[in-house]
């Protein structure tokens, strides 16, 4: 009865300080722009099977990729277990499923326990190579600190809860024999059966009684811990990679977004619609053309920045960084994830308000020029990622910013600006775009 207490205590607190934190993601995501989400829903739902539940583009690297299957597998046949014990605390029973199931049951038990042999033995490659091997993309600059520390802790906790699944069943397995009123028959599971008859099997049973309920208690306490350590972690991805996956643009790749203001003046410019129906107002301000702070980016980038694995697969196949220049897309991601929840603790201390927020920093305190100028627009970044974040988008913004609202950019792209506006062509030319492909027509005939 106290232990059923004690469960029902500890699962009303995780559930209210899980709904807090998650709130609070949700509010950071919406601090973007409004965005209308269009296309094949059907395409929509099949990028989500395959990319986001299928795993499908991890395996362009085919090692990681298996070694992560493993774990993402086990974590969802772990799912069934987990049910059982949240049931068996709540009404304080044991192995509710174990007599409904029988030897379907037993299956279920044995398939978990393989897959949590192999999550095991990848958990500790992942930790060999992070730690040890220091795979490149993995070591990057962005990644010192809190995202090694980060990455290592969930991965140490993975190690934990495999050993209390296998205390908790092994020790179980023992007292099936010693007291079958109390713990009811799962049927033989081949692994604990191992584990038990190796390290438990000459324990007392009230050492076994302590031990399997140790397993349980520290299964649990991990799941709370990760339910609640998951909003400062990069692994919200395991729930946000189905949403982003799933309102992810389905434009090409290479489109950029157009911007009303600014095309409208260019056909004006170009004879393409006369000046008259150029929509002016007079009473409204000169719009900021690209974004300055989270504020001027879609929620969609910002559910991408939340999303973001710090995998590191952008970074490795960016151009740019495999040069030597600073630019990292990773980053990029982490930041603007980083500046929003800057935003989001101001204004929920009550330090500022959403509408007209200024607290003297933006975007540009995070991400340099050097950064954003570096990139070219490849779009290998956006192919690269596992659960198609696009960190293109946002350095597009940010540099749109900087060039049209701010007059500012590289020395070396002025003339090209300059030439573009004066002649329609990025090379400067004595007359007009139009006017010398006319001229070249005359010519030709």
């Amino acid at each position: 009865m106290i232990q059923q207490l004690l469960f029902l205590i500890l699962l009303g607190l995780t559930s209210y300080m899980a709904f807090k934190s998650y709130g609070r993601i949700f509010r950071a995501i919406r601090l973007g722009k409004e965005e209308l989400i269009e296309g094949d829903r059907g395409q929509r739902w099949k990028n989500v099977f395959f990319v986001a539940f299928g795993q499908k583009k991890m395996f362009k690297r085919i090692i990681p990729a298996v070694l992560h299957l493993f774990i993402y597998v086990a974590f969802l046949f772990t799912q069934i277990e987990l049910i059982e014990i949240i049931i068996d605390g709540v009404f304080g029973v044991h192995r509710f499923f174990a007599g409904a199931l029988g030897g379907l049951y037993t299956l279920i038990i044995n398939t978990i326990e393989f897959l949590s042999l192999a999550a095991l033995i990848s958990t500790l490659i992942f930790l060999i190579r992070r730690n040890l091997l220091k795979v490149p993309r993995l070591v990057m600059p962005e990644m010192k600190g809190w995202p090694t520390l980060d990455a290592n802790n969930i991965l140490i906790a993975e190690i934990i809860l495999v050993c209390a699944i296998f205390t908790m069943n092994g020790t179980d397995g023992l007292l099936q024999n010693i007291d079958p009123a109390h713990y009811p028959a799962t049927g033989t599971l081949f692994l604990s059966a191992i584990v038990g008859q190796g390290f438990f099997s000459s324990l007392s049973q009230g050492t076994l009684v302590f031990l399997e309920r140790a397993g349980w208690w520290i299964h649990i306490l991990v799941v709370f811990g990760f339910l609640l350590y998951l909003p400062i972690s990069k692994h919200l991805h395991i729930l946000l990679a189905f949403p982003n996956v799933y309102f992810a643009r389905l434009r090409s790749k290479g489109e950029m977004t157009n911007m009303p203001d600014i095309m409208n003046e260019v056909k004006s410019m170009m004879g393409l619609i006369p000046e008259s129906e150029v929509p002016v107002d007079s009473s409204e301000p000169l719009p900021d053309f690209g974004a300055k702070d989270v504020f001027g980016l879609s929620w969609q980038n910002i559910l991408g920045a939340y999303t973001c694995t710090e995998c590191g697969r952008c970074s490795s196949v960016c151009p740019a960084s495999q040069t030597g220049k600073k630019l990292s897309p990773r980053k990029v991601m982490m930041d603007i994830r980083d500046r929003s929840a800057e935003v989001m603790d101001n204004i929920e201390k009550g330090n500022a308000e959403r509408t007209n927020y200024d607290d003297g920093r933006s975007l540009f305190d995070y991400i340099s020029d050097e950064e954003l100028y570096a990139c070219t627009t490849c779009n290998a970044c956006v192919e690269a990622c596992p659960v198609m974040i696009n960190p293109l988008e946002p350095i597009l913004e940010l540099r749109r910013y900087k060039i049209l609202t701010e007059s500012a950019g590289p020395g070396d792209w002025v003339p090209m600006f300059t030439s573009l506006e004066n002649t329609g062509a990025v090379w400067q030319m004595p007359d007009e775009r139009i006017a010398w492909a006319k001229s070249m027509d005359n010519e030709e005939s």
